[in-house]
């Protein structure tokens, strides 16, 4: 990061917005105010919606913007306070300890105070995010959280109400400004009502096709105009099929430049049926694709393209 205190934060719901297309992220008007809100009133952002239409990259794009350090904690089952807040660096508290008593040291307090002091604590994600110092709160991205058990969640809670974690052999660590906290869910499961009441929400649904394409056109220069057209047109049609899982814009990204890397100009069937590994990811719906109902998607994205002119 450049400098000693982050940058200041946006004092308005357009220039919000504007922070984010400076770095190529095109909130929608919704998104920039329920996020312009979260800033203001200090208060975790929870954002929902499917996997792949721009979740994580929301806290990505905010920490380059406001020259933030990023801090992801990653979600999934089974994570565990040794893994998301603390623990202590074992092997070496061992070292210290037969050192201390091949040079004879006998006193206990003072044993224990250097054993489990700060050089001996290797701070996981949640500690890290409330251990900056103030001016320089890092953006704090809680992903994924519905990969996690309750148990989790409820600890979790106890965090984002008070910012401070307790550590029995130390002490408690406060947090001397307040992280800015984005947390994502694809919602394989529901998160507890008590959470979400501590954050503002915020559902991520799917781009219209005019601002898809503004994205493939900032993401995927190379990319020819009538090409990111159709690609679009064809994404935009996929997501009305019933699959399995539908392309996010992270996919739709990924096939454009696959396309764009084949110095493809426009589509046609073999060239779908050979790259739609970047765009699907499971068997059935590729399989389904790949068959009349891909072709019939084609020809109706390109006569609708030719009708527009």
């Amino acid at each position: 990061m450049t400098g000693m205190t982050a940058r200041p934060l946006p004092q308005s719901i357009d220039e919000t917005a504007s922070l984010l297309e400076s770095h190529d992220y095109l909130a929608s008007r919704s998104l920039a105010t329920v996020l312009f809100l979260a800033l203001k009133l200090k208060r975790p952002l929870f954002l929902e919606g499917d996997a792949g239409v721009g979740k994580t990259e929301v806290a990505k794009v905010l920490a380059k913007a406001l020259d933030r350090p990023l801090i992801r904690l990653q979600c999934y089952e089974g994570l565990d306070i040794s893994s998301a807040v603390y623990e202590w660096n074992y092997p070496a508290q061992m070292l210290e300890i037969r050192l201390s008593e091949a040079s004879g040291a006998t006193d206990r307090g003072e044993m224990e105070n250097s054993i489990f002091s700060e050089k001996h604590l290797i701070r996981r994600p949640v500690l890290q995010a409330i251990s900056a110092p103030a001016g320089r709160a890092p953006v704090f991205l809680i992903d994924e959280l519905d990969r996690t058990d309750e148990a989790f969640e409820a600890f979790l809670l106890e965090v984002l109400s008070d910012f401070q974690v307790t550590i029995p052999e130390y002490g408690t660590i406060r947090a001397e400004e307040p992280p800015i906290v984005i947390i994502t869910t694809n919602r394989t499961r529901e998160v507890h009502d008590a959470l979400k009441r501590r954050c503002l929400y915020h559902w991520v649904g799917y781009p219209d096709a005019k601002q898809e394409l503004e994205i493939v056109s900032r993401k995927v220069p190379g990319c020819n105009d009538m090409l990111a057209r159709q690609v679009v047109a064809y994404v935009q049609k996929l997501r009305e099929v019933d699959l399995f899982k539908n392309p996010g814009v992270a996919e739709t990204i990924d096939w454009a430049t696959a396309l764009t890397e084949l110095d493809r100009v426009a589509l046609d069937p073999e060239t779908i049926a050979d790259t739609l590994g970047t765009l699907l990811k499971y068997q059935d719906d590729i399989s389904r694709i790949q068959g009349g109902e891909g072709t019939k998607i084609l020809s109706e994205v390109k006569a609708e393209l030719l009708a527009a002119g």
